[in-house]
């Protein structure tokens, strides 16, 4: 069951792919500018890799799942997704997985926007916590957790200044 539910992450990763394409095209065909296009690479193949890790730890290390942790985990992961697209909605067409900014939009202050900058990133974190310990793959959940930290230093600091908020 628990590759099942990774696949169908990855299935949603999928579709988040395809909102964000699509979304992108939109920004540009309205003057949206890109920033910090050279971490992108680096950011698919982190989230990529914690579907695989998640896989390939519980598999080749015969990880077992035990309730008490998997159960909690399993919510707090759907959790993140709940919160994920909370923030793909609140966005709209303005949302996707670069950072794209239009010139004279204001910026998004509704949803969870109200109480965070970065609520998406609030869901990322959890889930990459959440997601490997559903079934004790904890090698996975710590490695993308400090990967996603040194990423997540970088993104937000470069969506801050294209923000305007730093």
């Amino acid at each position: 069951m628990y590759y099942l539910l990774i696949l169908a992450v990855g299935l949603e990763r999928l579709a988040e792919l395809a909102v964000s394409t699509s979304n992108a095209k939109w920004a540009f065909a309205r003057g949206g500018k890109e920033f910090g296009a050279g971490h992108y690479p680096a950011m698919v193949l982190l989230h990529s890799g914690l579907l695989v890790g998640c896989v390939a730890e519980v598999w080749l290390l015969d990880r077992p799942f035990i309730g008490w942790l998997g159960w909690p985990m399993l919510v707090l992961a759907a959790l993140s997704q709940v919160l994920r697209w909370w923030c793909v909605a609140t966005l709209g067409r303005r949302w996707n997985t670069r950072v794209i900014v239009l010139d004279g939009v204001p910026l998004v202050h509704r949803g969870p926007y109200r109480w965070l900058h970065h609520p998406n990133y609030v869901a990322v974190v959890l889930e990459g916590v959440a997601l490997p310990l559903i079934h004790t793959a904890w090698l996975t959940a710590l490695l993308f957790t400090l990967a996603n930290a040194a990423l997540l230093r970088v993104r937000i600091r470069l969506e801050n200044s294209a923000l305007g908020y730093a």
